[in-house]
């Protein structure tokens, strides 16, 4: 057996970081603290996020608004084409009706040249051509006009003397037009030059012949 001394109790073995005090540890907390490096402030972490998602929101203005740019020139164009259809739309249902008033206009136009236009028959004859009027059909075609294949169509052909090109020299049915379009071509008779014949004012004059040599 061993003896043990008397007064003396043994102590089991403590480890030394077990027996350091609470301030010890705080401490060595803060020692290894410093020795990390310095923390980030807050207010710069917060800065740097609102930053992140101020940009994010820029962006998405810009997206939304260059769509909507988009919508408007795309809404725009629609209305530019609605519009103009129409426009072309009013015009052909108005020379559509305006060409089956033509034979009407054309007997009114036989009645005054026979001197048959008169009284009641007359008034509604020029009231119906006023209407026609305001709706935009002019007529056309007179005589000695030169001819265009454009606007004329020649029923009848000729000869004359008196014309230096090809000439309308009557007007069988006036032409009628819409603004710059035709509905209907003036039919005409023309007349052109005589063949080989010289034009006027090209006449050269004879020389004038002398008389006998006097001696």
């Amino acid at each position: 057996m061993t003896e043990e001394t008397p007064g003396f109790e043994e102590q089991p073995d403590v480890p030394s970081e077990a027996a350091q005090t609470p301030d010890d540890a705080a401490k060595g907390g803060a020692g290894s603290a410093d020795k990390a490096g310095p923390a980030a402030p807050a207010g710069d972490l917060e800065q740097v996020a609102m930053q992140a998602q101020l940009d994010q929101v820029r962006t998405a203005l810009n997206e939304r608004t260059a769509d909507l740019q988009r919508l408007q020139a795309e809404y725009q164009n629609y209305r530019r084409r609605v519009e103009r259809d129409r426009v072309t739309v009013k015009e052909i249902a108005v020379a559509n009706l305006l060409t089956e008033l033509l034979p009407v206009l054309d007997d009114i136009g036989r009645a005054r040249d026979h001197g048959e236009l008169v009284g009641g028959f007359k008034s509604v004859a020029e009231s119906l051509e006023a209407v026609a009027g305001k709706m935009g059909l002019q007529q056309f075609g007179t005589e000695g006009e030169p001819f265009d294949p454009l606007v004329h169509e020649a029923l009848m052909h000729s000869y004359a003397p008196d014309v230096t090109e090809t000439t309308c020299v009557q007007i069988l049915q006036p032409g009628y037009r819409i603004g710059e379009r035709t509905i209907r071509p003036a039919r005409v008779a023309v007349a052109e030059p005589q063949p080989g014949a010289q034009p006027k004012g090209d006449e050269t004059p004879d020389e004038e012949s002398g008389g006998p040599d006097e001696g």
